[in-house]
């Protein structure tokens, strides 16, 4: 990879500030006034249902759209008047894998390399598999991989020329359980490599796995924005409450033909588990 560059540098003092950023299709309004800010090297969820204005804002900072109003800079560059310099910091990965299926994985990043005009595109290709954990696959067809392994390798792609921040636009959508949990790992070892991420998602808990901070995106506005312990403690103190829990019919089924240990009377007993609930204090 590259020595850190000047965009690198810039990023530092700010990866991404967004200002009053508005965008509006016909007579809907999609964003409404958007302010965020982005620390370098950290990873910012933007969490929100569909139609929130998540891609939107993510097409406007990475120059695909023009705002109607506000203003953005990205890795230190204003998004409006210099485009070309965001796009020369920045990488996209959209929701869906981008990648030449007919082409092996280390194919299709030596390719990318020598579009983007690097030296030594294969050793590249090589570095990146093994950081993704793909050298294994790295000789077969992109065809025969999993959805996780794709898109890992997609966001393998979106390194090559070494960018400050990227932009992950809900990455793991359509993705099974143990695909996303291969993609969450690739997007950590992202942060702990410097890179600053933008990451949207409509996964609750795929913001409290990964971010630093959220920033919970609705009807075109930002509504509520820190840590996930700042946004906890927006909610009222918890309670702890104990209550019956009757057994399953699995529990039963089981039970009765001897895979578990009986209870005394031949019937499971009912167990007791404590659960937690948000309550409010009522004025006297």
């Amino acid at each position: 990879m590259s020595a850190p560059s000047l965009d690198h540098a810039r990023a530092r003092t700010g990866a991404i500030r967004v200002r009053g950023l508005t965008k509006a299709f016909g007579d809907l309004q999609v964003l409404r006034g958007v302010d965020l800010d982005v620390a370098a090297g950290s990873i910012v969820a933007l969490l929100g249902s569909n139609g929130a204005g998540k891609t939107t804002a993510v097409k406007i900072l990475a120059t695909l759209l023009k705002a109607d109003g506000g203003s953005a800079s990205v890795a230190g560059h204003d998004v409006a008047a210099e485009p070309e310099r965001v796009r020369e910091s920045i990488s996209l990965t959209g929701q869906f894998a981008a990648v030449d299926e007919i082409l092996t994985g280390q194919e299709n990043l030596a390719l990318v390399a020598r579009l983007r005009h690097l030296p030594d595109p294969d050793g590249i290709a090589e570095r990146l598999l093994a950081r993704f954990s793909l050298t294994d696959a790295g000789n077969r067809r992109v065809a025969t991989y999993s959805g996780g392994m794709r898109r890992r390798l997609d966001i393998a792609m979106s390194l090559i020329g070494d960018p400050p921040v990227i932009f992950l636009d809900e990455p793991t959508t359509g993705l099974d359980p143990q695909a996303r949990i291969e993609v969450w790992d690739a997007v950590r070892e992202l942060a702990r490599q410097g890179t600053t991420v933008l990451l949207t998602t409509q996964y609750l808990d795929e913001a409290e796995q990964l971010a630093d901070r959220i920033a919970i995106l609705h009807t075109g506005r930002i509504i509520t924005e820190g840590t996930l312990a700042e946004l906890k403690a927006l909610m009222p103190p918890t309670t702890v409450e104990y209550v019956e829990k009757q057994p399953t019919l699995e529990e039963i089924f089981l039970a009765v033909i001897g895979e578990t240990p009986p209870s005394e009377d031949a019937t499971p007993a009912p167990s007791t588990t404590s659960t937690t609930r948000s309550t409010k204090k009522k004025g006297r």
